[in-house]
Formats: C-alpha cells, sequence, structure tokens
C-alpha cells in the first residue's frame, strides 16, 4: 500500500513540475518577469508543490516495506 500511495504522489509531483514549466513560459510570467524580476506566485507555487509531492513519493517508494 505505500508503494501506491508513493507511486501517486509521484506522479503527482512530475504533473506538477511539467505544469509549471508551461506556466514559466507562459505570456503571462514573461510580463511579471520583466516587471517585477520574478515569476508569477501560480509558477511558484507549482515548482513548490512539484518538489515537495517528488521527494514524498520518492520517499515512499524507497522506505516501502520489504519482501511482502
Amino acid at each position: 500500500m505505500k508503494k501506491i500511495i508513493g507511486i501517486a504522489f509521484l506522479i503527482v509531483g512530475v504533473v506538477l513540475l511539467c505544469l509549471a514549466y508551461d506556466s514559466y513560459h507562459s505570456a503571462a510570467s514573461d510580463v511579471s518577469r520583466a516587471v517585477t524580476g520574478t515569476s508569477t506566485n501560480k509558477t511558484l507555487w507549482l515548482v513548490i508543490g512539484g518538489i515537495f509531492g517528488s521527494l514524498i513519493g520518492l520517499g515512499g517508494l524507497l522506505s516501502g516495506s520489504k519482501g511482502a
């Protein structure tokens, strides 16, 4: 069961990172970077969520019960 949850978190994390990549290259993010020097909040939260979800998923897969 831990492996299934780990895989789910890993998939969600990768999807969020893909969405963050698309959001980073959007017109709104380009304007935000030109005006403020940083990306939009949406992009930053997608990156943070993607990294967090991926790390949780990898941790769940690597620490799963052995032998069962």
